[in-house]
């Protein structure tokens, strides 16, 4: 049974989500601030919905610390509706963000895509195991079982949750040209209002991590008018 912890000062929607999730299947624990939030988050936790409007921190910065953590997917549950807030949120390492009000069938849809993608719910089967292992590029090394990326230069680099999917996306397709719906889907998973620029927000932040000039692709180019592909050859050690 997934574990999920809903983050929320206002009492209404913790006790709302709380029954509504808990009666989809879902085990769940609630937190009123931030410092309630650690006494509760460990790694076993699967997902975490976070209101970024704490009254004893800042959410966003919270979500970050979440994702390097801990590594547990989490979804922003905010009534900031615009789109720098929704940028910003992906910026900092959250998984999905969903405006106030919002409508429990969907969010229910995209706390589900989430866990489907993090791969925490459910035990691996075998077209994601086909995808595990290691991949190399132009000297660099991507290990899909350790969730770890090392540069040329021997260093681990950070990913969040989201730069992981994304990189595996792409070394997983090299040469193909990959439209904005297709690594939606394949990373954040479609539902009603997908947030499409949440893409380029992504290929914006794993550019700077894995290219040598990030204003100057080589391995994540643009293709105009169709999306991006992945230039770098892929080699799979056998």
């Amino acid at each position: 049974m997934p574990h999920l912890i809903i983050v929320d000062d206002d009492p209404r929607i913790r006790s709302m989500l709380s029954r509504y999730l808990e009666d989809e299947g879902f085990r769940v624990s609630v937190a009123e601030n931030i410092s309630q939030l650690r006494r509760v988050l460990s790694p076993s936790v699967d997902l975490v919905l976070l209101d970024i409007g704490l009254p004893d921190g800042n959410g966003l910065e919270l979500a970050r610390e979440i994702d390097a953590n801990f590594r547990v997917p989490t979804i922003i549950v905010s009534g900031r509706d615009d789109d720098v807030d929704r940028i910003i949120g992906l910026e900092m390492g959250a998984d999905d963000y969903v405006s106030k009000p919002f409508n429990l069938r969907e969010l229910l849809a995209r706390v589900r895509s989430v866990l489907r993608r993090s791969q925490r719910a459910m035990p691996l089967g075998p077209a994601q195991k086909a995808t595990a292992g290691i991949f190399q590029f132009d000297g660099w090394m991507l290990d899909a079982d350790r969730r770890q990326l090392t540069s040329t230069a021997g260093q681990t680099i950070e990913l969040t949750t989201g730069e992981f999917d994304l990189l595996m996306v792409f070394v997983t397709h090299p040469g193909r040209v990959l439209t904005r719906d297709f690594l939606l889907d394949q990373t954040r998973g479609r539902t009603r209002e997908a947030f499409d620029r949440a893409i380029d927000v992504q290929v914006t932040r794993l550019r700077r991590k894995v290219e040598d000039d990030p204003g100057d692709p080589r391995r994540i180019k643009s293709v105009r008018g169709a999306g991006y592909v992945f230039a770098a050859k892929v080699f799979r050690p056998t």
